[in-house]
């Protein structure tokens, strides 16, 4: 269903702050907590004793107590003391590999011997000062590639989004998909049209006029498992598209990342990372509005699809030329499943 030798964003780092998180991730129920010094620990959400959530507890000198009978659990999964018993000698519990990283929390839900820290993503914006980023995060009822799909193919703005970032020439312009290893791009490029409401804000906040022509382009970037970045602009008509002079332009890069809760449920990680007005918070949290009202629009179609996927399991869908970047992006998913099974049946 979903690659698990991987690195997926289980949290933001200020949802971890003084109480354990309980999340669900790939199916695999996660608590996390801070540890001494503040180090970030993930175990799994059950406690030895009698079953409770972990995550209903607190924590104390960097241990995690249970908020049942108030077994205390160190941050590899050891039991470590409990009120009037002797507890040391229990076995350990599972934790999970997790690193903190940009203001994210990653977790690999895997095989914790197979964890890699070099295999962690890095992406432009990522503790680049010359960035701005504001985001949030839903829980959609979808399968996580309904959600790759989505922006892997942003033709349905035109409907979808049809009062903020959408406009006829999205779908009246055909796009490229291309594919270099694991990593696949689809493009669109539309020049000489007038931009949609939600770019008009971005160049008056941007200091640019709004009622000019301009050149806008979608490039999506799909890398495994499932983060998708977009790099997403307009610029003055005429001053060179994507590649035109910052003093031109207006242009962001869309933060998708994907984390599986379920088989039919996600934890979408949204943002956008901008190169404009970086010290201005006033223009994070305008963006972060709009953007976060974009992104609720999807979230009826897609719950909508997944319950008529559900309700007719066996109904084959049509492919078009605008689903390329999704079906490569699906081919790179099946080939890690694939590889992850049989390294369980070597093993």
């Amino acid at each position: 269903m979903f690659p698990k030798n991987t690195w997926y964003v289980a949290c933001t780092s200020d949802e971890v702050t003084e109480k354990p998180l309980g999340r669900r991730i790939c199916n695999e129920l996660m608590v996390f907590f801070r540890g001494e010094g503040g180090e970030i620990a993930a175990l799994e959400d059950f406690c030895p004793h009698r079953g409770a959530p972990l995550s209903l507890g607190f924590v104390k000198n960097g241990n995690l107590v249970c908020g049942y009978h108030g077994l205390e659990m160190g941050c590899k999964g050891h039991t470590v003391a409990m009120p009037g018993q002797r507890v040391r000698g229990f076995p350990a519990i599972r934790h999970f590999p997790v690193v903190e990283r940009h203001g994210f929390i990653w977790v690999w839900p895997g095989d914790a011997a197979l964890a890699d820290v070099a295999e962690l993503p890095h992406f432009e914006w990522q503790g680049n000062p010359e960035f701005a980023y504001g985001g949030g995060l839903y829980n959609i009822a979808c399968d996580y590639r309904l959600m790759i799909d989505n922006l892997m193919d942003l033709t349905h703005e035109t409907y979808v989004h049809s009062t903020s970032i959408g406009q006829p020439e999205i779908d009246e312009t055909p796009c490229t998909t291309k594919v270099e290893g694991e990593h696949v791009m689809t493009s669109r490029f539309m020049n000489g049209i007038e931009a949609p409401p939600f770019w008009k804000a971005n160049l008056r906040l941007k200091g640019l006029p709004d009622d000019q022509l301009v050149d806008r382009w979608q490039i999506c970037h799909f890398n495994p498992p499932s983060h998708i970045m977009i790099e997403v602009g307009v610029a003055l008509a005429g001053k060179g598209g994507h590649e035109a002079p910052e003093e031109f332009k207006a242009a962001s890069w869309v933060v998708d990342f994907i984390t599986p809760e379920t088989d039919t449920s996600i934890h979408y990680f949204w943002g956008m990372a901008r190169k404009f007005r970086v010290d201005d918070q006033s223009v994070t949290d305008q963006i972060r509005e709009g953007q976060g009202r974009v992104f609720a629009e999807d979230q009826d179609m897609l719950e909508l699809q997944q319950r008529n996927l559900l309700a007719w399991p066996d109904r084959k869908l049509l492919l078009l030329n605008i689903d390329g970047g999704g079906v490569q992006a699906r081919k790179i998913i099946d080939a890690r499943l694939a590889a992850e099974a049989s390294l369980a049946k070597a093993a």
